[in-house]
């Protein structure tokens, strides 16, 4: 807040001129997978990223989570600049400030879909996590199946399970990797609206990596990739 009162807020994140390169060895030279990528999100905000395969989506997303690590540039949640972090840091900021949904769900088959939400919130030390779990759950449509095991669930009850456990933290930004794409297309679109619902109800941000068109279209912007930079932005009303 300045002098006047007004208060301005900290976009939740903020990249700076991202860049990765990958050594390949043998006298190759280097692979150029990401250049000079720059842009913010405020909260709330809903972003998807698409391009081509080898546009270099999936690597951004894997930097915004400081899942690894660039060779140039930064990437600021809430103002902090996760790679002056250590490792252990990172992934206590991720626990607590980031959800992931991924397009393989990533849920553990030894656990039920209970177990499985619940797993992040016991991590950072929850002791509401049951009934946190049961909660979320149960918002997803799934309050009758919290004993089956994901083998039990169909496709999209497994993303289901996932979205549950991403919001489940209550996590500012919730990063989504082709959350769609391992589903038949009306199964897709009841996902869809249940994560915007999610999305809208908690006042998270969201940004996702998709091939599709129509779930890129339903985010307030569209940032496109090509060769590893982004080539423009759509802004939707």
């Amino acid at each position: 807040m300045d002098r006047s009162g007004i208060e301005f807020s900290i976009p939740v994140i903020e990249v700076a001129g991202l860049a990765k390169r990958v050594d390949l060895g043998a006298g190759q030279g280097t692979l150029e997978i990401l250049k000079d990528v720059s842009f913010a999100v405020e909260r709330g905000a809903s972003v998807a990223i698409v391009g081509a395969s080898g546009s270099g989506k999936s690597t951004l997303l894997g930097l915004l989570a400081g899942l690894d690590v660039p060779s140039e540039g930064s990437v600021r949640i809430r103002g902090t600049d996760i790679f002056t972090l250590d490792e252990d840091a990172r992934a206590a900021l991720r626990g607590e400030a980031v959800g992931f949904v991924f397009q393989s769900f990533q849920l553990l088959p030894a656990l039920t879909a209970l177990e499985n939400v619940m797993l992040p919130l016991e991590l950072a030390g929850n002791r509401n996590a049951l009934a946190i779990a049961r909660q979320w759950l149960e918002r997803v449509g799934l309050g009758e199946r919290l004993r089956h095991y994901p083998r039990q669930l169909s496709g999209g009850e497994q993303q289901r399970v996932a979205l549950a456990r991403a919001f489940a933290p209550n996590p500012q930004l919730l990063l989504a990797d082709e959350p769609t794409g391992n589903l038949d297309a009306v199964t897709g679109e009841s996902v869809i609206e249940l994560m915007f619902s999610l999305n809208r109800e908690a006042g998270t941000t969201l940004i996702l990596v998709t091939h599709d068109e129509s779930l890129a279209a339903r985010c307030s912007r569209v940032l496109h990739m090509h060769a590893g930079r982004l080539s423009g932005a759509i802004e939707h009303a």
